[in-house]
């Protein structure tokens, strides 16, 4: 399975993206109230400045108090993205998630961003992809 087809499973509500001089406090009640675990950093909505995680604030808050939700995301993001591309395959994604322990990758076409996948996105492909195949072993199992 490749992440074109994984974006096509998904509802398309597009990236949610934030501006780099936002607060952190603004970017939690994002992330709140949207009910989702990053959000792209972004000045125009289509490239890739950083990304900013639950998982970061949390350290952030850790590290220096709740004073840090005043500072500007640019301060907290992680800068140095990691990125897919819609030819890339589930597996080497998963992979990549993995070693890098992170669970959201924009997917670029170019340099326009033109998605999000998360690791639950790759795993539920993956595990429909399965059960398709499962399917088709027990059909040929049986005669069908």
């Amino acid at each position: 399975m490749r992440v074109h087809q994984i974006l096509k499973s998904k509802a398309d509500d597009g990236v949610v993206t934030i501006q780099p001089g936002a607060t952190v406090a603004e970017a939690a009640a994002l992330l709140s109230s949207r009910r989702i675990g990053s959000v792209v950093v972004s000045p125009d909505g289509r490239s890739v400045a950083g990304i900013l995680s639950e998982r970061d604030i949390v350290r952030e808050v850790a590290r220096r108090g709740t004073v840090c939700l005043s500072s500007a995301i640019e301060d907290v993001m992680t800068r140095d993205v990691s990125v897919c591309r819609m030819e890339d395959g589930a597996d080497e994604i998963l992979q990549k998630m993995t070693e890098g322990r992170f669970r959201h990758l924009p997917v670029m076409e170019g340099e326009a961003m033109i998605g999000l996948i998360s690791i639950g996105d790759v795993v539920k492909a993956r595990l429909s992809e399965l059960s398709m195949e499962k399917d088709a072993l027990e059909g040929m199992i049986m005669g069908h």
